[in-house]
Protein backbone atom coordinates (compact mmCIF):
# COMPACT_ATOMS: atom_id res chain seq x y z
CA UNK A 1 0.00 0.00 0.00
CA UNK A 2 1.50 3.58 -1.04
CA UNK A 3 2.22 5.86 1.68
CA UNK A 4 -1.40 8.45 0.65
CA UNK A 5 -3.11 4.67 -0.21
CA UNK A 6 -3.40 4.89 -3.87
CA UNK A 7 -3.59 2.47 -6.21
CA UNK A 8 -0.25 2.15 -8.11
CA UNK A 9 -1.67 3.31 -11.10
CA UNK A 10 -3.28 6.05 -9.41
CA UNK A 11 -2.69 9.93 -9.69
CA UNK A 12 -2.35 11.69 -7.14
CA UNK A 13 -5.53 14.46 -6.49
CA UNK A 14 -5.36 17.31 -9.06
CA UNK A 15 -6.64 20.77 -8.80
CA UNK A 16 -6.96 23.83 -11.24
CA UNK A 17 -7.67 27.23 -10.40
CA UNK A 18 -8.04 29.58 -12.91
CA UNK A 19 -7.46 33.10 -13.62
CA UNK A 20 -4.47 34.32 -10.07
CA UNK A 21 -2.94 36.48 -12.39
CA UNK A 22 -5.49 39.29 -13.41
CA UNK A 23 -2.82 41.02 -15.80
CA UNK A 24 -1.80 37.57 -17.27
CA UNK A 25 -2.47 36.52 -20.45
CA UNK A 26 -3.15 32.91 -19.44
CA UNK A 27 -2.40 31.63 -15.63
CA UNK A 28 -3.17 28.54 -13.72
CA UNK A 29 -2.73 27.32 -9.87
CA UNK A 30 -2.00 23.90 -10.62
CA UNK A 31 -1.81 21.23 -7.88
CA UNK A 32 -0.75 17.83 -8.00
CA UNK A 33 -0.96 16.36 -4.91
CA UNK A 34 1.41 18.29 -2.29
CA UNK A 35 2.74 20.12 -5.19
CA UNK A 36 1.48 23.31 -6.24
CA UNK A 37 2.97 24.90 -8.81
CA UNK A 38 2.02 28.79 -10.30
CA UNK A 39 1.78 28.57 -14.38
CA UNK A 40 1.70 32.30 -16.38
CA UNK A 41 1.51 33.07 -19.74
CA UNK A 42 2.52 36.55 -21.59
CA UNK A 43 2.50 37.48 -25.25
CA UNK A 44 5.00 39.71 -26.23
CA UNK A 45 5.15 40.66 -30.35
CA UNK A 46 8.22 40.05 -31.96
CA UNK A 47 11.02 36.93 -31.32
CA UNK A 48 14.34 36.61 -31.07
CA UNK A 49 17.19 37.50 -33.49
CA UNK A 50 17.11 34.03 -34.42
CA UNK A 51 13.71 33.42 -35.80
CA UNK A 52 13.17 36.42 -37.32
CA UNK A 53 11.61 37.02 -40.80
CA UNK A 54 10.59 32.92 -40.61
CA UNK A 55 7.03 33.90 -39.66
CA UNK A 56 6.78 31.62 -37.01
CA UNK A 57 6.57 32.36 -33.29
CA UNK A 58 8.34 30.71 -30.13
CA UNK A 59 7.13 29.14 -27.08
CA UNK A 60 9.42 29.26 -24.12
CA UNK A 61 9.52 28.69 -20.35
CA UNK A 62 11.19 29.56 -17.23
CA UNK A 63 11.32 27.63 -14.23
CA UNK A 64 11.66 28.29 -10.16
CA UNK A 65 11.51 26.56 -6.90
CA UNK A 66 9.83 29.72 -4.03
CA UNK A 67 12.46 29.21 -1.48
CA UNK A 68 10.09 27.99 1.36
CA UNK A 69 9.33 24.80 -0.90
CA UNK A 70 10.72 22.54 1.69
CA UNK A 71 11.03 22.44 5.22
CA UNK A 72 13.99 24.53 5.01
CA UNK A 73 14.34 28.17 3.16
CA UNK A 74 16.59 27.85 0.11
CA UNK A 75 18.05 30.97 -1.65
CA UNK A 76 16.38 31.82 -4.63
CA UNK A 77 18.21 30.87 -7.74
CA UNK A 78 19.22 33.84 -9.48
CA UNK A 79 19.34 36.23 -6.63
CA UNK A 80 22.33 38.06 -4.81
CA UNK A 81 24.63 36.67 -7.09
CA UNK A 82 23.89 33.55 -6.89
CA UNK A 83 23.67 31.79 -10.47
CA UNK A 84 20.76 30.35 -11.92
CA UNK A 85 20.97 26.10 -10.87
CA UNK A 86 21.99 23.71 -13.75
CA UNK A 87 18.35 21.80 -12.52
CA UNK A 88 15.98 25.03 -13.00
CA UNK A 89 17.90 25.38 -16.51
CA UNK A 90 17.53 21.82 -17.13
CA UNK A 91 13.78 22.00 -16.35
CA UNK A 92 13.00 25.10 -18.18
CA UNK A 93 14.71 23.75 -21.20
CA UNK A 94 11.88 20.65 -20.43
CA UNK A 95 9.22 22.37 -20.31
CA UNK A 96 9.92 24.71 -22.98
CA UNK A 97 10.29 22.05 -25.57
CA UNK A 98 6.93 20.11 -24.25
CA UNK A 99 5.23 23.01 -24.65
CA UNK A 100 6.58 24.27 -28.43
CA UNK A 101 5.86 20.70 -29.41
CA UNK A 102 1.85 21.25 -28.90
CA UNK A 103 2.16 24.66 -31.51
CA UNK A 104 2.13 25.14 -34.69
CA UNK A 105 4.72 28.48 -34.76
CA UNK A 106 3.73 29.36 -38.45
CA UNK A 107 -0.17 30.13 -36.78
CA UNK A 108 1.21 31.94 -34.01
CA UNK A 109 2.83 34.38 -36.14
CA UNK A 110 5.93 36.34 -34.90
CA UNK A 111 5.02 36.49 -31.00
CA UNK A 112 6.70 35.22 -27.86
CA UNK A 113 4.79 33.20 -25.56
CA UNK A 114 6.55 32.70 -22.28
CA UNK A 115 5.47 30.41 -19.95
CA UNK A 116 6.82 30.98 -15.40
CA UNK A 117 6.46 28.17 -13.66
CA UNK A 118 6.91 28.98 -10.21
CA UNK A 119 7.05 26.01 -7.76
CA UNK A 120 5.33 27.18 -4.69
CA UNK A 121 5.09 23.88 -2.85
CA UNK A 122 7.10 20.43 -3.64
CA UNK A 123 6.19 16.77 -3.07
CA UNK A 124 7.74 15.32 -5.86
CA UNK A 125 6.65 16.12 -9.61
CA UNK A 126 7.42 19.70 -9.85
CA UNK A 127 8.63 19.42 -13.80
CA UNK A 128 5.88 17.31 -14.46
CA UNK A 129 2.84 19.39 -13.21
CA UNK A 130 4.70 22.17 -14.54
CA UNK A 131 4.26 20.88 -17.97
CA UNK A 132 0.68 19.96 -17.54
CA UNK A 133 -0.67 23.51 -15.50
CA UNK A 134 1.57 25.23 -18.40
CA UNK A 135 -0.53 23.72 -21.22
CA UNK A 136 -3.50 25.09 -19.81
CA UNK A 137 -2.41 28.35 -19.21
CA UNK A 138 -1.23 28.10 -22.91
CA UNK A 139 -4.14 27.08 -24.16
CA UNK A 140 -5.44 30.28 -22.80
CA UNK A 141 -3.40 32.97 -23.86
CA UNK A 142 -3.74 31.65 -27.37
CA UNK A 143 -7.35 32.06 -26.83
CA UNK A 144 -6.88 35.16 -26.44
CA UNK A 145 -5.06 35.56 -29.20
CA UNK A 146 -7.44 34.07 -31.27
CA UNK A 147 -10.16 36.23 -29.98
CA UNK A 148 -8.33 39.02 -31.07
CA UNK A 149 -7.83 37.66 -34.91
CA UNK A 150 -4.23 37.67 -35.02
CA UNK A 151 -3.88 34.12 -35.38
CA UNK A 152 -2.65 32.45 -38.80
CA UNK A 153 -4.61 29.47 -38.12
CA UNK A 154 -5.82 27.06 -36.11
CA UNK A 155 -2.40 27.25 -33.35
CA UNK A 156 -2.68 23.86 -31.35
CA UNK A 157 -0.92 20.61 -32.51
CA UNK A 158 -2.08 18.54 -29.62
CA UNK A 159 -2.92 18.90 -25.96
CA UNK A 160 0.46 17.86 -24.11
CA UNK A 161 0.66 16.49 -20.50
CA UNK A 162 3.39 15.46 -18.22
CA UNK A 163 3.89 12.22 -15.53
CA UNK A 164 6.34 10.39 -13.56
CA UNK A 165 6.31 7.20 -13.21
CA UNK A 166 8.67 5.16 -11.43
CA UNK A 167 9.70 1.26 -9.82
CA UNK A 168 9.70 1.16 -6.25
CA UNK A 169 10.67 -1.96 -4.30
CA UNK A 170 10.20 -3.42 -7.79
CA UNK A 171 6.68 -2.22 -8.35
CA UNK A 172 6.02 0.41 -10.60
CA UNK A 173 4.10 3.05 -9.81
CA UNK A 174 2.65 6.28 -11.25
CA UNK A 175 3.06 10.09 -10.41
CA UNK A 176 5.11 9.15 -7.71
CA UNK A 177 5.81 11.69 -4.58
CA UNK A 178 8.18 12.83 -2.72
CA UNK A 179 9.31 9.95 -1.01
CA UNK A 180 8.55 7.51 -3.17
CA UNK A 181 10.95 9.57 -6.29
CA UNK A 182 13.80 9.10 -3.71
CA UNK A 183 13.53 5.56 -2.78
CA UNK A 184 13.07 4.50 -6.73
CA UNK A 185 15.01 2.22 -7.99
CA UNK A 186 14.32 3.78 -11.40
CA UNK A 187 12.41 7.08 -12.40
CA UNK A 188 11.11 8.34 -15.44
CA UNK A 189 9.65 11.85 -16.31
CA UNK A 190 6.97 11.24 -19.62
CA UNK A 191 5.49 13.81 -21.62
CA UNK A 192 3.51 13.02 -24.19
CA UNK A 193 0.19 14.24 -26.25
CA UNK A 194 -3.71 13.61 -26.34
CA UNK A 195 -3.39 10.45 -28.53
CA UNK A 196 -0.27 8.59 -26.65
CA UNK A 197 2.60 10.13 -28.58
CA UNK A 198 5.55 10.56 -27.13
CA UNK A 199 7.53 14.21 -26.50
CA UNK A 200 9.94 13.34 -24.17
CA UNK A 201 11.05 10.70 -22.20
CA UNK A 202 13.44 10.93 -19.10
CA UNK A 203 14.29 7.81 -17.61
CA UNK A 204 16.94 7.07 -14.65
CA UNK A 205 18.55 3.66 -13.33
CA UNK A 206 19.15 5.34 -9.63
CA UNK A 207 21.38 2.24 -8.93
CA UNK A 208 21.64 -1.52 -10.97
CA UNK A 209 20.58 -1.24 -14.49
CA UNK A 210 16.95 -2.58 -15.06
CA UNK A 211 14.93 -4.16 -18.00
CA UNK A 212 13.73 -3.26 -21.10
CA UNK A 213 10.45 -4.75 -20.33
CA UNK A 214 10.28 -2.49 -16.73
CA UNK A 215 11.08 0.80 -19.13
CA UNK A 216 8.21 0.25 -21.29
CA UNK A 217 6.11 -0.68 -18.11
CA UNK A 218 6.80 2.45 -16.85
CA UNK A 219 5.65 4.30 -20.13
CA UNK A 220 2.46 2.22 -20.31
CA UNK A 221 1.54 3.40 -17.03
CA UNK A 222 2.75 7.09 -17.67
CA UNK A 223 0.24 7.10 -20.89
CA UNK A 224 -2.76 6.15 -19.10
CA UNK A 225 -1.90 8.91 -16.52
CA UNK A 226 -1.33 11.21 -19.20
CA UNK A 227 -4.90 10.45 -20.70
CA UNK A 228 -6.47 11.11 -17.79
CA UNK A 229 -4.29 14.49 -17.09
CA UNK A 230 -5.70 15.64 -20.89
CA UNK A 231 -9.13 14.79 -20.15
CA UNK A 232 -8.25 17.69 -16.53
CA UNK A 233 -7.02 20.34 -19.11
CA UNK A 234 -10.34 20.07 -21.24
CA UNK A 235 -12.36 20.21 -18.48
CA UNK A 236 -10.46 23.17 -17.26
CA UNK A 237 -10.42 25.09 -20.09
CA UNK A 238 -14.23 24.38 -21.08
CA UNK A 239 -14.63 25.93 -17.68
CA UNK A 240 -12.89 28.99 -19.18
CA UNK A 241 -15.25 29.06 -21.43
CA UNK A 242 -12.17 28.04 -24.26
CA UNK A 243 -13.54 26.23 -27.14
CA UNK A 244 -10.73 23.89 -27.88
CA UNK A 245 -12.55 23.27 -31.56
CA UNK A 246 -11.66 26.69 -32.92
CA UNK A 247 -7.91 26.35 -31.60
CA UNK A 248 -6.76 22.42 -32.11
CA UNK A 249 -5.48 21.70 -35.73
Amino acid sequence: MRKDGRAHDALRPVGVELGWKRQADGSVLYRAGGTVVLCVASVDEGVKDFMKGRGAGWVTAEYLMHPRTGPKRQSRDGFNGRPLSGRSQEIARLIGRALRSSVDGAALGERTITIDCDVLEADGGTRTASVTGGMIALAIALDGLRARGVLKGRPIVSLVAAVSAGVVKGEGLLDLCYEEDRDAEMDANVVATEAGALVELQCTAEGAPVSRAQVDGLVDLALGGVASLVATQRAALAGAGVDLALLLR
